[in-house]
């Protein structure tokens, strides 16, 4: 499988398409069909039929839908803008992300 530079609870702008210019947190990669689902981006609505026993109310529904890993791009918290990413070895030998643009590294999300 292919590794991707945008990971979960990354903070990503999106480049292309209706929703231009938005920015979200990664909720979700889709690593089958190289998507990613972004918090209030590409929504669409759902109509969904409710569910007594499980107490869910039906009606119609807004739900984020995925967008391709292609079209979003990494947040640099230091730099505030969508960057390119890289990756390097730390002091501990260990591989992390870094910033291309101020060369600032991401910090380690515990996975």
């Amino acid at each position: 499988m292919q590794q991707y530079r945008v990971h979960k609870d990354d903070k990503v702008m999106v480049t292309v398409g209706k929703d231009k210019g938005k920015i979200g947190k990664v909720l979700k990669v889709l690593r089958k069909t190289d998507r990613v689902l972004v918090e209030k981006v590409n929504t669409a609505k759902r109509h969904t039929r409710g569910n007594p026993y499980a107490g869910k109310p039906g009606g119609i529904v807004e739900k984020e839908m995925p967008v391709h890993v292609s079209n979003v791009m990494v947040m640099c918290e230091a730099c505030a803008s969508p960057v390119r990413v890289g990756y390097r070895l730390d002091e501990n030998g260990k591989k992390v992300r870094f910033c291309k643009k101020c060369d600032k590294t991401f910090e380690q999300v515990s996975r």
